[in-house]
């Protein structure tokens, strides 16, 4: 007899797939970003470090729930410690994050926008998963169903993080920074006077 956690699985092999795929793909591209920054010489990327890491730790925790379970065999008690390590994991590594953003200060006073897509999101998408963990063993669908909106959740904050992030880049580049005038003569909008 199959048990029942297992057999919910299967039916999510697709997700998995797609979500998995995706964040491997935007891991990629996020590497492209960093590689960007440190070419055009920014002179703030030890700051923007802190803005970075969680970027790839978002896609990588997608990566890592579409894989784990994707593991054939799993019962449900094997799936509850397996989604609540991985939410320990990620609830201590977004604390980090929030004392890296305030340590930072000095070079970057984060938004309201950084806090609530760095922070605020983040943790509750960690607290969300660490809730389906305990939930699978007694209600595995509507725990496995939170595990797919979590990643769905932590797919889409580190898409908007990494495009927040490319904009903030473009801006930002030493020309501009430095307040310098482009080659066409015309000034940004937002440049500094």
């Amino acid at each position: 007899m199959v048990p029942e956690t297992v057999a919910f699985i299967r039916g999510w092999e697709n997700f998995y797939v797609i979500t998995g795929s995706s964040a491997a793909g935007l891991t990629g591209l996020t590497f492209v970003v960093i590689a960007l920054a440190s070419e055009a010489s920014m002179v703030r990327l030890s700051g923007l470090r802190t803005f970075i890491t969680p970027i790839v730790i978002h896609f990588g925790s997608v990566l890592w729930i579409a894989a784990l379970l994707s593991i054939p065999g799993h019962t449900a008690f094997s799936v509850a410690i397996s989604v609540i390590a991985t939410a320990i994991a990620l609830t201590t590594y977004s604390v980090v994050t929030i004392y890296r953003m305030f340590a930072n200060f000095k070079l970057y006073v984060p938004a309201l926008q950084d806090w609530i897509w760095n922070a605020s999101l983040p943790a509750i998408c960690c607290t969300a998963l660490l809730a389906a963990g305990i939930l699978v063993q007694r209600h595995a669908l509507p725990a496995l169903y939170l595990v797919g909106l979590v990643t769905l959740g932590m797919l889409f904050i580190g898409i908007h993080n990494a495009w927040d992030l490319a904009v903030w880049i473009t801006a930002e580049r030493p020309g501009i920074q430095g307040g310098h005038e482009p080659k066409d003569g015309k000034s940004p909008p937002d440049a500094p006077r």
